[in-house]
């Protein structure tokens, strides 16, 4: 480039942004861009041509600065107050839609920074949606059946400064920038009807070397009959002339003239055959004497329609992503839980400490986890990297109307018997309730399955995604146990009844291999048949 054009560059550069900002200065909408930070979509007032538009914190320098800028347009159609639209937040990071539970805020009501706006239904739980910052909510956007499976970042409500300012967002609504048209110029008369497209037509019927029942092609056919139109007029391409998918795409594509099916079939003339001659049949009963009797059927069973909340549809989608993306293998135990019911007797009859048999599991499973550090570990598919973590972090599932939510017990290989069992029981309630905070939920390190009380023996888990293992775990069943053969002895000890348990581990192999695996469950059989190593 030569040296008179790069000193030209930079005027150009400026001479192309200053007539872009005029352009959009002149239109007629205003527009508004949508943070992606939670803030809202910040409206500028409309600026004359000749200047150009101030970012919102230069505007109002005595407040705290707010970032309302990102790549998502949205646009009006007429001129309205300084306003902010709100957008549904992302509240958890693998959310992607939200559903608006309730409004805990009317049109027109002021609020402060913690206010809790609206209650909304993420992937996990119903989070409340606070306020970072003061203002006046002028209109609500989506409510009711409009408020479901919204996407992160579509907004919800419009906020504003000033009281007087309420009034004029009563018909207020807000389109996708594709959506809106340019308006036509004041008195221009709307241009006429584009005239019909000249379309060819086939002059003579084409010659073919094929029969007219087979002139179309299977896929022609039934592309030309989706569209109501006779294909056999066009000149076909294939072998003796027939009439190919490609032919019928084409003459679509050309506005080649095909004429309409006709709206009824034509026979085909019948087969010649000998003459027979007719033969009448005299029936036995007149028809007007035949009575047929229908018979009668019960449908008095009735059914109830029940929508699917968008917990269920979340843990849907991940189960299905888990299972396609995730390479699992599973490998499986029997544990003689008859020690570990010992213990649990002893607890409570001297030391009256009441613990369960998934608190033991859990205790048990979080020093595994300790000494097979392994398996205590997440895959991150963005960079392919495996991330082993210092901390234990168990994952419980619990129940809940709604569906199921793995609620966290942080540090749990730290914890003591009654420290877990009391952290279970409130993370549980509080679950069941929809009382838990994003954090409570959110990330962990080993999930513990437990259908046990539900009189399940044995199941496989699917992975918690980034979570590199489940543990599932059945119910404890009677069974006869032979006894080890002693070599030498007169008399054998007769077979023993044990409570067997069945625990399968599920694991990605990405990151766990067999042999880590099987490492990690005679890990926690060692403790599960030794219990009193949980208590030190």
């Amino acid at each position: 480039m030569s040296s008179a054009a790069l000193r030209l560059a930079p005027k150009i550069r400026a001479n192309v942004t200053k007539r872009m900002v005029i352009r959009l200065a002149q239109r007629n909408c205003s527009v508004g861009v949508l943070s992606s930070t939670g803030g809202g979509i910040r409206i500028p007032v409309k600026e004359s041509p000749n200047q150009h538009p101030q970012p919102y914190y230069q505007q109002h320098q005595s407040k705290q600065p707010r970032l309302y800028y990102s790549t998502t347009p949205y646009v009006q159609q007429k001129e309205y107050p300084p306003h902010t639209l709100f957008p549904m937040p992302a509240l958890s990071p693998t959310m992607e839609t939200g559903s608006i539970a309730s409004w805990n805020m009317e049109e027109g009501d002021e609020f402060t920074a913690g206010d809790v706006l609206c209650s909304i239904e993420t992937d996990k739980a119903s989070v409340d949606f606070e306020s970072q910052d003061d203002g006046i909510l002028a209109k609500i956007l989506k409510t009711g059946a409009d408020a479901k499976d919204l996407k992160v970042g579509v907004p919800i409500c419009v906020v504003v400064e000033e009281p007087e300012d309420v009034a004029a967002f009563a018909d207020f609504t807000v389109l996708q920038d594709d959506d809106v048209e340019e308006p036509a110029a004041a008195g221009a008369t709307p241009p006429p009807p584009a005239p019909p497209s000249t379309t060819t037509t086939a002059a003579t019927t084409p010659e073919r070397d094929v029969d007219p029942e087979f002139v179309l092609m299977p896929s022609a056919r039934h592309l030309s009959q989706s569209k109501g139109l006779d294909a056999t007029v066009l000149e076909g391409t294939g072998k003796g002339g027939r009439v190919t998918k490609g032919d019928v795409l084409a003459a679509l594509a050309n506005g080649t003239h095909m004429p309409p099916l006709a709206t009824t079939a034509t026979t085909p003339p019948p087969v010649a055959a000998a003459a027979v001659p007719p033969t009448t049949v005299t029936p036995t009963t007149p028809l007007s004497s035949m009575v047929v009797t229908i018979p009668s059927v019960d449908t008095q069973g009735t059914h109830e329609d029940v929508t699917n909340n968008n917990m269920r549809k979340i843990i849907a989608k991940r189960l299905t992503e888990s299972k396609r993306d995730v390479p699992h293998f599973y490998v499986s135990a029997e544990i003689e839980l008859d020690h570990v019911l010992q213990l649990r007797k002893t607890l409570l009859q001297q030391h009256d400490v009441k613990v369960s048999v998934n608190d033991l599991i859990i205790r048990s499973s979080a020093l595994a986890l300790r000494d097979v550090p392994q398996v205590n570990s997440t895959y991150q598919p963005t960079t392919g990297t495996i991330e082993t973590h210092s901390t234990v972090d168990i994952s419980v599932a619990v129940a809940t109307p709604t569906g199921l939510i793995t609620p966290i017990v942080p540090l749990t290989d730290t914890l003591g018997l009654s420290d877990i069992s009391n952290k279970v029981k409130d993370l549980a309630g509080r679950a069941r309730e929809g009382k838990l905070s994003p954090e409570e939920y959110q990330g962990g390190t080993f999930t513990i399955s437990n259908l046990g009380m539900f009189g399940i023996q044995e199941f496989s888990a699917v992975i918690n995604p980034p979570q590199a293992a489940i543990l599932a775990v059945g119910g404890g069943i009677p069974t006869i146990v032979p006894t080890p053969y002693v070599d030498g002895a007169e008399t054998q000890r007769s077979p023993q009844q044990k409570t067997v348990m069945t625990a399968r581990l599920s694991a990605d192999r990405r990151v766990v291999d067999e042999a880590t695996a099987s490492l990690f469950m005679s890990t926690l059989k060692k403790y599960l048949n030794q219990p009193e190593l949980l208590l030190l």
